[in-house]
């Protein structure tokens, strides 16, 4: 956030319908402060009922528990994965667009009243969706691959809620074109930036997403027949591309709580921005590896997406990789942290909640999420662990270790600073990024080893313990530990979850009013048109600046990388195929 060169546009332009923020400098225009409000209590609420029903899938999925009943599970993952995958998800991002198109450029909101229509749409999408699930009358799923149907309410709640999302998305994008134009900004901040291509990508997105689900609407009618394969190859242009338009909106989370948290800025922002061009060029790979094992796609589609695709989009989380810890080691050094390799980490804000989850989601995403993504996404490693558990532990370490971790870290400012109170209950604040990824790390590794040893990944009784048929080979004691692993991992970051709901509401509802709000240890100062370093940090580049912590830091991935697709390997060396 401190790389904005926003200049301030003159004081005759604003009126009563903008405050300043003295914590940041920023000019708020308080219609948009309403509409971030909104979003964010819509997204909490998504949260708090998604995670409600993951504790209660947890306890299925250990198998020395199995919670729920067939019938009634398949009912509860319906809801939760369209719930925490889309509903939640996306109304954080909506408002993070609001945010960043309005108090980031210092601009006013253009057409307040087409947001809140686009709103509230999407809170009725989202509401007509979960009573639909939560009725059993779209057990499927939300991927429902034809023939396999939902009821027409399921799909009308989800167009609805996408059409509203796609204006959302589109109003961002004419926001920011209409701050350039009233000359409110000279160049987009690199958060702004992120969140461009994340909109853009959320276009690309929902346009596939309507392109599947109103088929699907009409076949549930009973008017036509939709081509399962046509069907599955839309599906995830929407579904795996929503997770490439969170990635876009995490990376920008981790920029701007770099910012907040230490004062940091990029060590070359160009590079930066050049990195969220190779997101736009390399999006089509993200849902291809669902897709490996269909007859539909051919070779040479597999070949190119799985390869050049997947590099440009690999080399530009690479550049994240390095540019942001470079960046907080870059901010901690010009703050007297010199002290051997990594004096600036060790002196870092770890006890405040935004610095401790900006680093539990970027070593959770990049160590786990995006390492096991790649594995995926290569054709020959696909085949070992495709429609496993191991693709849950997968998108689980994307979507909730890493992106949600982030957006959490975020709205520990950004929720105050918009509803002028103070952070409540700051200690539990503290440690809720710590026990939430915790469990998580546990919930994951359960649910890869589980996937590993061939527990399928969407059947209720994951070894087939209680089948009439027995199947030895997934009821052994390592799946039971395994399973035992998730379990008692889905309790702790149930419990991590519901602390950030619990300061999220107290912050929003009981926080003490305050023009200056409480929001813990910053490093940053209110400046002229947005907040600034508060620490003087060198210029990069040249033989003046060094990173040798983040190098080194940058070698030990690397390292994990190898070995990781060293021991992918080695295992499908092993694999029987039962040919010959």
């Amino acid at each position: 956030m401190t790389t904005a060169r926003t200049p301030r546009p003159p004081l005759m332009a604003f009126n009563e319908s903008f405050r300043a923020c003295n914590v940041t400098g920023y000019q708020v225009y308080t219609p948009a402060q309403r509409l971030i409000l909104f979003h964010a209590v819509a997204a909490v609420l998504s949260l708090a009922l998604g995670g409600t029903l993951a504790l209660l899938m947890a306890l299925t999925r250990w198998q020395a528990v199995q919670l729920l009943p067939a019938e009634t599970y398949y009912r509860v993952v319906s809801t939760h994965g369209v719930v925490m995958l889309v509903f939640w998800i996306v109304f954080f991002e909506i408002g993070a667009l609001i945010f960043g198109s309005t108090v980031l450029l210092n601009a006013r909101l253009t057409g307040v009243r087409f947001a809140w229509t686009y709103s509230v749409l999407m809170a009725v999408g989202a509401v007509t969706t979960v009573a639909t699930t939560l009725s059993g009358k779209a057990n499927n799923m939300f991927t429902a691959y034809p023939p396999l149907t939902n009821h027409p309410l399921f799909y009308v709640g989800v167009i609805l809620f996408a059409v509203g999302a796609l204006c959302g998305s589109s109003h961002f994008v004419y926001n920011v074109w209409v701050a350039k134009r009233e000359k409110a900004i000279t160049s987009l901040p690199l958060v702004v930036y992120a969140l461009l291509t994340a909109a853009i990508i959320a276009i690309w997105t929902l346009l596939h997403g309507a392109a599947a689900y109103v088929p699907a609407l009409l076949q549930s009618l009973g008017w036509i027949e939709v081509d399962p394969a046509v069907y599955r190859t839309l599906f995830w242009a929407f579904g795996h591309g929503a997770q490439q338009i969170n990635l876009a909106a995490m990376v920008a989370c981790w920029y701007a709580l770099a910012a907040l948290t230490v004062g940091a800025r990029p060590v070359n922002e160009g590079l930066s921005r050049f990195a969220f061009v190779l997101y736009l060029i390399g999006i089509n790979m993200g849902s291809m590896h669902h897709l490996l094992v269909d007859p539909g796609p051919g070779v040479e589609t597999r070949i190119v997406n799985t390869s050049y695709l997947m590099y440009a989009a690999l080399l530009g989380s690479l550049i994240h990789a390095f540019s942001i810890p470079a960046a907080l080691e870059s901010a901690q050094r010009a703050r007297g942290h010199t002290k051997g390799l990594f004096g600036w980490l060790r002196h870092a804000p770890w006890g405040q909640p935004g610095f401790a989850a900006l680093m539990v989601s970027f070593i959770g995403f990049g160590f786990i999420a995006g390492v096991s993504g790649v594995l995926m996404g290569t054709m020959q490693l696909n085949m070992l662990i495709h429609n496993t558990l191991f693709v849950v532990g997968h998108f689980h370490a994307t979507v909730v270790l890493g992106a949600t971790v982030a957006f959490m870290g975020l709205a520990y400012y950004v929720v105050p600073l918009v509803a002028q109170r103070d952070l409540a209950l700051p200690r539990l604040a503290r440690i809720q990024p710590y026990l939430y990824g915790g469990g998580l790390l546990m919930l994951i590794g359960g649910l890869m080893a589980a996937g590993k040893l061939g527990a399928p990944r969407r059947s209720w009784d994951v070894s087939f313990a209680l089948s009439p048929i027995s199947v030895d080979v997934l009821n052994t004691p390592l799946m039971a530990a395994a399973t035992t692993l998730l379990g008692i991992g889905g309790i702790v970051a149930v419990t991590g979850g519901s602390l950030f709901v619990l300061v999220m509401v107290a912050t929003v509802f009981f926080g003490r009013r305050s023009d200056r709000p409480a929001i813990g240890q910053l490093g940053i100062v209110a400046g002229a048109a947005g907040p600034e370093s508060d620490v003087q940090i060198p210029d990069h580049g040249g033989n003046g600046w060094q990173s040798p912590g983040t190098t080194t830091l940058v070698f030990i991935f690397l390292a994990w990388f190898v070995v990781m697709f060293l021991w992918a390997f080695a295992n499908l060396a092993k694999t029987g195929w039962g040919v010959g």
